[in-house]
């Protein structure tokens, strides 16, 4: 029990620690930042309940008023931003990341990872986060997923990385997922 909070206050810290990298706001309020790789990342090493626990903790925090999205932001005036949709979002792409590694059966550990942050880390994360900039903008929901849409390229190298990352750790400390049994590669030090 111990061992889940850690790794969950753990994860929740990364995140925080990720918008410390610089970051690049566009014009329409939504900045470029690495949290999400930390969003990607507690799905596909936690699972989906213990990485959605991670990322539910870290946008806890924020609400409370601590500084911790990227740009120092934090505080409930988060939640009414262009950005309210991908912060309310972040748990629930960290579960879908999560789900997706938990159920689909792939070869390799780093595939599984990359393909379930693809699909929770952008796919879910660009639904809520499209729908929340058209809801607090007034813009469409396709005006809102075209503004999106220049995250895409450098979400991609977000999610290949979470693959890489979790493939890495399936070989050198497969015991941290749980989900890592009967995939080729986890656990395997020979490949």
């Amino acid at each position: 029990m111990e061992h889940n909070i850690a790794r969950i206050a753990l994860f929740a810290a990364m995140i925080a620690a990720l918008g410390l990298v610089p970051q690049i706001t566009l014009g329409f309020g939504v900045p470029i930042t690495a949290q999400s790789l930390g969003v990607m990342l507690a799905g596909a090493v936690l699972g989906a309940r213990r990485g959605a626990a991670a990322v539910g903790l870290f946008i806890l925090l924020v609400a409370l008023g601590l500084p911790l999205l990227a740009g120092g932001r934090g505080g409930l005036g988060v939640f009414v931003s262009p950005t309210a949709g991908f912060a309310l979002g972040f748990p629930v792409a960290a579960f879908a990341t999560g789900l997706f590694v938990e159920r689909v059966r792939l070869p390799l550990a780093g595939l599984r990872a990359g393909l379930g942050a693809v699909f929770g880390g952008i796919v879910v994360l660009y639904l809520l986060g499209a729908a929340g900039l058209a809801l607090v903008t007034g813009k469409s929901l396709g005006e809102a997923f075209a503004l999106v849409a220049v995250f895409i390229p450098g979400d991609l190298l977000k999610a290949a990385i979470t693959g890489m990352l979790v493939q890495a750790l399936s070989k050198v400390r497969p015991e941290t997922l749980a989900w890592h049994r009967g995939v080729a590669g986890a656990g395997d030090r020979r490949l």
